[in-house]
C-alpha cells in the first residue's frame, strides 16, 4: 500500500513540475513578445517625433532665407 502511495506522489510531483516548467516557458514567450512591441513601438514614437520636429524646421528655414 505504501509503495503505490509513494508511486502516485512522485508521479504527481512530477506532472506539477512539468506544468509550472511550461507556464514558465509561456510567460517568457509572451514576456519576449511584448518586450519586441514595445521597443517597436518605441522606435515608431521617436520617428514621428523627429519627422515633426525636422517639418517645422523646414518653413523657418524658408523663412529665414526670404527675409
Amino acid at each position: 500500500y505504501y509503495n503505490r502511495l509513494e508511486h502516485a506522489a512522485k508521479g504527481l510531483m512530477n506532472t506539477y513540475e512539468n506544468m509550472q516548467a511550461s507556464e514558465s516557458r509561456i510567460r517568457d514567450t509572451d514576456m519576449a513578445e511584448e518586450s519586441v512591441a514595445f521597443t517597436k513601438n518605441q522606435i515608431l514614437v521617436q520617428s514621428g517625433t523627429s519627422m515633426l520636429a525636422q517639418a517645422n524646421i523646414r518653413p523657418q528655414s524658408v523663412l529665414q532665407l526670404l527675409r
